[in-house]
């Protein structure tokens, strides 16, 4: 059953119906978790390999409230590892660009398209630091894969840089921490100002839609019979 062609009143009627396929508890934690979920900052993953590396971005996300992770196909394809994401990815709506051969510009362009701010987490001759940076407008931030960093695609159709403070021997964090620390700092500016990053209700609605049919055993099968009946 394709819900998007539903009003808002009759996903409200189908999501209470689903609620009463999981404990109480379990309700109430998806109502709280999905009002501090956001889409204002999102992520964008380029040709990451390590999978447990990839998985733990995952698991960030997830954990900062980060709704969306665009992760883009070029060379390496994006293996998640179910021990270290430890079901992470049921909870974040993942876009995967593999289809064509310029997927950088498709994806950074569709989420030009959007309105967000490309922000290239890479040091470079225009960067800032992650306290700099403007949070004023919907940011999706970039991280490139370990070895060889951002491709030229991705540097050209930037809007920025930022960078993560570093006072050691070495040059770089890995991908995992610089996501987490990235994240952190982010969301936690976010939350504290006055910008509206919240999910509007229809959005917010969805997402329960998705986490409750996760949670719920053979929900398609249950989902089916639901609307079958409606349809009576």
């Amino acid at each position: 059953m394709n819900l998007s062609g539903l009003s808002y009143k009759q996903k409200s009627e189908f999501y209470e119906f689903m609620c009463s396929f999981v404990t109480e508890n379990r309700k109430q934690r998806i109502e709280e978790v999905s009002k501090l979920r956001t889409r204002f900052l999102t992520v964008v993953l380029e040709d990451i390999y390590q999978s447990h590396n990839a998985s733990a971005v995952l698991r960030t996300c997830d954990c900062f409230g980060i709704q969306d992770v665009h992760i883009i196909e070029n060379k390496n394809k994006y293996n998640v590892n179910p021990d270290v994401a430890l079901g992470s990815s049921d909870w974040l709506t993942l876009h995967r660009y593999n289809y064509k051969d310029f997927n950088t510009y498709n994806c950074l362009n569709n989420l030009k398209k959007q309105g967000y701010s490309i922000i290239a987490a890479s040091p470079h001759k225009n960067d800032c630091s992650l306290e700099e940076l403007d949070i004023s407008r919907k940011t999706a931030i970039i991280f490139g894969t370990e070895k060889s960093g951002l491709s030229e695609s991705a540097i050209e159709l930037s809007d920025g840089f930022v960078k993560i403070p570093m006072y050691g021997f070495t040059e770089s964090f890995n991908i995992s921490v610089s996501a987490a620390i990235t994240l952190y700092s982010l969301t936690s500016r976010l939350r504290k100002s006055n910008v509206l990053w919240q999910l509007n209700k229809e959005e917010l609605l969805d997402i329960k839609i998705d986490w409750v049919k996760n949670t719920v055993k053979s929900s398609e099968m249950i989902e089916k019979q639901y609307f079958a009946e409606a349809s009576k």
